[in-house]
């Protein structure tokens, strides 16, 4: 049975949820990864959101913050309810640098144009995808960034309290990251890591045109 994500993003407007807490935190790395991940040539940063739904995680932050206004970002959704929500939030937030892709966030194609990520979010991706997937997408991540570039990322407790994300620590680790910061809040099935690249594009492949980094499943 297909989730429906219109339904589940209804959680963020409970202040109590898991997810509004998620979102708290997600967001006040976002902030500190504005003020520290490196800018491009032209002196902008530019912000890639993978699965970025209605832009929670992202566009409240921008509109704030002192880097966020001049960030170019592109947010790639599937849904296209949630994506134009998403749209319509940045033009209400008068965010003209963002780009609301309506796209298929797992293949690779989507990120092509957008030059090299200083930020990419990706939260609520990791639950959701295979383990090959993980590590597929993960290994991919560096030929989206810029060098320097910083990653956001997500991934909760198994319903048995299994704990699966010292498996993403563990990539992240294995594919040129350096671990910034991860949070595992008392009582939360919530974990939020923040990874840096920190090796250089030369040490990494390059996107192939076509290539799928995962499927939701």
């Amino acid at each position: 049975m297909t989730k429906d994500w219109v339904r589940w993003h209804q959680d963020y407007d409970n202040p109590n949820s898991w997810l509004a807490k998620r979102l708290e935190i997600v967001q006040h790395n976002l902030c500190r990864a504005l003020d520290d991940a490196p800018y491009g040539p032209d002196g902008t940063r530019r912000l890639i959101s993978i699965c970025a739904g209605e832009g929670r995680d992202v566009l409240p932050v921008l509109a704030k913050h002192d880097n966020g206004r001049s960030a170019r970002a592109l947010l790639v959704e599937l849904d296209p309810t949630l994506s134009q929500r998403a749209r319509a939030t940045a033009a209400d937030l008068g965010l003209p640098e963002v780009e609301v892709a309506t796209a298929d966030a797992g293949k690779i194609d989507v990120y092509l144009g957008a030059g090299p990520a200083h930020v990419i979010i990706a939260c609520g991706v990791f639950g959701n995808i295979s383990s090959e997937d993980i590590q597929r997408t993960i290994a991919t991540l560096p030929a989206l960034l810029a060098p320097g570039g910083i990653v956001i990322w997500t991934r909760g407790l198994l319903e048995n309290g299994d704990d699966p994300s010292l498996e993403v620590r563990t990539c992240f680790d294995e594919h040129g990251f350096a671990e910034l910061s991860f949070t595992s809040p008392a009582g939360s099935r919530n974990r939020v890591g923040v990874h840096q690249l920190s090796i250089q594009p030369a040490e990494t492949p390059p996107a192939t045109p076509g290539m799928r980094m995962f499927a939701f499943r």
